[in-house]
């Protein structure tokens, strides 16, 4: 492992950025990309304290084992902002097609990398590209109900290149000069980042998409207090993105053949809400019914820091 790449990321191509701040970075070479200057694929992991429930540290393994080696893995660490940690990390790469990774996804397959890069490689059309998230046989069993349960936490397998709203961060490849065009990732909301940047793809006349043949697994947390205290987070981040720059809140679609995300009415997404929750009692989903219930706390926690605050 080396640190850095001997310069400061400025985030020049940033259109919506944030302060500075200085994370740790960490870099490696795959196998391949040590006789090149210029890998193909640079992968960027954002992590925010290099662990992840160990979920980490079995990925860094992991890549060693992909049949694909051309490429630079970039590591973020410290940053609490995942979308300024990944443009740091755009900043700094050296290759053609970024690849984001979660510090808690698992890989599914040893030829992940390079199916990803021969699709980007033979469709110029294609700006971005994820996979199918897949439950692990060997999961233990609250993450297997979490991740059947919860949508958007798992996504089933395609037998044709897809137009998706399911291609996500969690693994992700992009054109790097794409993604530049577009402005990179957006700084200053913390809730939302997959949906914006898709659609910042698609109005460049760039298709999104979900490919056949590999997969991840994108682990929630392991135990309950850890899985709500996520969704608590998450419900205060999407409050402050619905106060602040409602602009860019979407819809979010939970299946490869819903239509592209659209923006709606808080008031109707408030209802939605409550309408899952009666869904989930119905069906007798406690998980699911219980991260419903801590977003929907978190939501109205952060309204109300946030009307204090603003007085």
């Amino acid at each position: 492992m080396r640190s850095g790449h001997g310069k400061l990321s400025l985030r020049g191509f940033v259109a919506h950025r944030a302060r500075y701040f200085q994370a740790d970075i960490a870099g490696m070479d795959g196998m391949a990309s040590t006789q090149q200057d210029y890998p193909v694929l640079s992968v960027i992991i954002p992590t925010v304290d290099g662990f992840r429930e160990g979920y980490f540290p079995r990925l860094l393994e992991q890549l060693k084992e992909q049949t694909f080696q051309e490429f630079e893995t970039i590591i973020i660490k410290g940053d609490p902002s995942q979308g300024r940690a990944i443009n740091t990390g755009a900043d700094l790469a050296r290759g053609r097609y970024l690849l984001t990774l979660d510090d808690d996804t698992r890989l599914g397959h040893r030829k992940l990398f390079q199916v990803l890069v021969d699709i980007l490689d033979r469709y110029p059309d294609i700006g971005m590209a994820g996979v199918p998230n897949l439950i692990p046989d060997d999961a233990p069993r609250l993450v297997k109900k979490a991740m059947a349960e919860i949508p958007r936490r798992t996504s089933p397998m395609v037998t044709q290149i897809v137009d998706s709203d399911l291609a996500e961060h969690p693994c992700l490849i992009m054109r790097k000069e794409l993604f530049c065009r577009v402005g990179g990732e957006n700084e200053l909301i913390p809730r939302g980042l997959d949906p914006y940047l898709r659609h910042q793809f698609r109005a460049k006349g760039y298709r999104v998409v979900v490919v056949p043949g590999v997969w991840i697994h994108h682990l929630p947390p392991s135990r309950l207090s850890r899985l709500l205290k996520q969704f608590f987070r998450n419900g205060k981040g999407a409050a402050y993105c619905n106060k602040f720059h409602p602009e860019w809140v979407y819809e979010q679609a939970t299946t490869h053949t819903t239509p592209e995300q659209v923006q709606r009415k808080l008031s109707y997404r408030i209802a939605r809400q409550f309408l899952k929750l009666g869904h989930a009692l119905v069906r007798f989903h406690w998980i699911y019914l219980s991260s419903q219930i801590s977003y929907i706390l978190g939501f109205a926690v952060g309204l109300i820091l946030l009307k204090k605050a603003s007085n």
